[in-house]
């Protein structure tokens, strides 16, 4: 008997989106440079994968990821090791045995990856050549991959949040649907600012450092912001509850939502987003997680739009008629019913987005603008081929990474937008 063929809404997407064959092959590449981004530790980085030095067994890599969290330290064998010269009884090394910081200084001045390298075997070339002051530009684009998805996914992690909250809450209530008492605006306001503040932006340099060294790092300064953040907000919610008690606080007041989420979107999208990203910048400290939340907060408009169209559809549907009937409240319904069945149309947005995320970030390192001298990034190894013409493939390697990259992405996007409209199906 041949196997049925499922007839829901995502089975039909997957179908159409898998029938277009170069979203598919797309997707499968992005995986592949995901893949290259989360383990770049292990393709390229100085230190041992395995080794063994006087009698010790020891695994740097993991060991370096301990360091980084605070958790364990450097044996004093390993303490100020060169890691590249040492003579190790056995050796794993990774396949590129240089990270973004090593600087080779027999093969400095921009070496060609054509031309004779100063190395002691074919193992130590520099594949892709070398910068000007000898750092392998390998190693480079590998971890600059790893910056690259941080930022796309990241701020549109952001972006995606903001927009579907704001664009679902327009659409769903329009103007005259939410009322809130004075104590939960007014603190609302007040601990939203506050926490972003000591959650992201204290923590600005210590979040860019964490990318610089390792994932994991990361991974837990970000979760510690986070908790930050919400932890202001709760804080906030007590004391408004608390403040409750008071009359005048206690008074409801209504939200025009919609009225005010399409001014911030018209004021937003008056504002070129590369001018204000630099003007925001300017006046900050700069660091890689700035420019994440800056394009987070600066690109959740499209999304807004979508799922503010989509909730203006849906809120008069049947099935929300029949939850309100039940007696569900408004808030459940928008969450469990409402966003679920109007989400579709955000993830085109998102691809797409992802993709502008990375070009904007490229554009800024190539400028210099908000990223860390030791922090290297794809739009930094191309800037170093300015005024010189003779080593092209300085410019040439990332420029591909960031044409492939984006290219990509926005294919995945169009694939979506195909498999996503019924209007397509087969």
């Amino acid at each position: 008997m041949a196997e049925e063929i499922k007839q829901d809404y995502w089975s039909y997407v997957k179908r159409q989106f898998s029938s277009n064959k170069r979203a598919l092959y797309s997707m499968y590449i992005i995986i592949f440079m995901a893949m290259i981004a989360l383990f770049a530790d292990f393709i390229a980085n100085e230190k041992p994968i395995y080794c063994e030095y006087k009698g010790n067994t020891y695994f740097p890599i993991f060991r370096d990821y301990g360091v980084s969290l605070g958790l364990a330290k450097w044996p004093k064998d390993l303490l100020n090791i060169n890691w590249i010269d040492a003579k190790f009884d056995k050796c794993l090394r990774a396949p590129i045995p240089y990270s973004t910081t090593n600087q080779d200084f027999f093969n400095s001045g921009f070496v060609s990856p054509f031309g004779k390298q100063n190395v002691a075997s074919t193992r130590w070339r520099h594949w892709f050549g070398t910068d000007d002051i000898g750092r392998d530009i390998t190693a480079g684009l590998i971890h600059g991959t790893r910056i690259a998805f941080i930022v796309g996914i990241i701020s549109m992690s952001i972006a995606s949040f903001i927009g579907i909250l704001l664009g679902a809450i327009a659409g769903f209530f329009g103007d005259n649907k939410i009322q809130i008492s004075r104590a939960s605006v007014i603190m609302g306001i007040i601990f939203f600012f506050l926490g972003w503040f000591y959650a992201f932006m204290t923590r600005s340099y210590t979040l860019s450092d964490a990318i610089g060294e390792s994932i994991i790092k990361f991974l837990g300064e970000l979760l510690l912001s986070l908790l930050i953040f919400i932890g202001a907000l709760f804080a906030g919610y007590l004391l408004g509850f608390v403040l409750k008690v008071i009359p005048f606080f206690k008074t409801k007041v209504n939200i025009p939502v919609d009225i005010i989420v399409q001014r911030m979107i018209e004021i937003l999208v008056s504002i070129p987003r590369l001018f204000l990203i630099i003007a925001v910048i300017a006046i900050s400290k700069p660091g890689i997680v700035l420019i994440m939340v800056i394009i987070g907060l600066t690109s959740w408009t499209e999304i807004a739009r979508f799922i503010r169209a989509e909730l203006l559809k849906v809120r008069s549907l049947e099935y929300i008629e029949a939850s309100e009937a039940l007696g569900y409240s408004r808030w459940r319904i928008l969450f469990k019913h409402a966003i679920p069945n109007a989400i579709a149309p955000v993830l085109i947005t998102v691809a797409f987005g992802i993709a502008a995320a990375i070009l904007i970030e490229s554009s800024l390192s190539f400028l210099g603008i908000g990223v860390p001298a030791e922090v290297v990034t794809w739009g930094k190894i191309l800037a170093k081929a300015q005024g010189s013409k003779s080593q092209m493939w300085v410019a040439i390697f990332p420029g591909i990474a960031i044409f492939l990259t984006v290219t990509l992405f926005n294919l995945i996007g169009e694939g979506l937008t195909d498999a996503l409209d019924p209007r397509q199906k087969k």
